[in-house]
């Protein structure tokens, strides 16, 4: 056989490979929100945004899981935002090539694949145990250590794109390295950086084990960050193993809702990427 036409049949095959693999991609996820939307959609009304969990058989929805999910997801990416760039910045702009900054660099590639279970184990060992007490502080902190390395990664990586030639600049009309880095280098890879912040809120909105271990779950309504509190996934991994049908809608609605925030946040987090790196 013609060596031309070999390799024309192998790439072939390859991009049939590809195009077949991206389908049945494609395919589970439009089953997987077919699934959300189907189940969840009817269940879908007013009371789930102003009423708390209900006892069953009785009229409630999810105020309480909403508001708590809210409260400690802004404050770990509060938390998150401000260690990743920090610690992005150094990487990218001061000891990323040290020896010491190699290392930082490997453990937080660890951190990105650490299992979240293990993350909230952690956390329940150092903010639970010691106060004995669940807190959605606890959570709080537990949904930081997932996103900040998210953040950290994203940063230096946005930084590093950053020409020289614009540090230069700033350098040459006498600006300290620090000022340069604040005014100029950071506002330049803005949308990078709240890419990487989107991205950070994408993969913690949706955590369970972390904050079985830390925040526990509150079905009354509470602001109180050192006690208990609700979030939409303790609720639902506790709604979707109930013997109640009403339980079990509401988990599916709370599931929907996660989803739904979850696609808009890396829908403009990809809008975004793409605006950065457009030439």
């Amino acid at each position: 056989m013609d060596r031309a036409l070999r390799r024309k049949i192998t790439n072939s095959i390859f991009v049939g490979l590809c195009g077949a693999a991206t389908l049945i991609a494609l395919g589970a996820l439009v089953f997987i929100l077919w699934s959300l939307v189907v189940n969840g959609i009817g269940g879908l009304d007013l009371n789930i945004f102003t009423m708390t969990q209900p006892a069953p058989g009785s009229v409630g929805g999810l105020a309480n899981a909403i508001t708590g999910s809210i409260f400690m997801c802004a404050i770990g990416m509060v938390l998150a935002i401000v260690v990743g760039i920090l610690a992005g910045t150094w990487l990218a702009e001061y000891g990323g090539q040290t020896p010491y900054g190699h290392a930082v660099r490997f453990l937080n590639d660890v951190l990105l694949s650490a299992p979240s279970i293990l993350v909230g184990l952690f956390v329940y060992e150092i903010l639970v145990r010691p106060f004995h007490g669940f807190s959605g502080y606890a959570g709080a902190v537990a949904l930081a250590l997932l996103a900040a390395p998210i953040v950290t990664r994203t940063t230096e990586d946005m930084l590093t794109l950053q020409p020289n030639t614009l540090r230069e600049a700033g350098m040459a009309l006498g600006a300290g390295r620090g000022f340069v880095i604040r005014s100029v280098i950071w506002k330049a890879a803005g949308a990078g950086l709240l890419t990487g912040a989107l991205l950070g809120f994408a993969r913690i909105s949706g955590e369970t084990a972390p904050l079985l271990f830390t925040s526990l779950g509150n079905q009354f309504f509470s602001a109180n960050l050192t006690q208990p509190m609700a979030s939409l996934p303790t609720t639902i991994f506790q709604f979707a193993l109930s013997a109640y049908d009403d339980w079990r809608r509401l988990a599916w609605v709370g599931a929907l809702l996660i989803a739904v925030a979850v696609l808009a946040v890396n829908t403009i987090g990809r809008m975004l990427a793409r605006e950065t790196h457009r030439p």
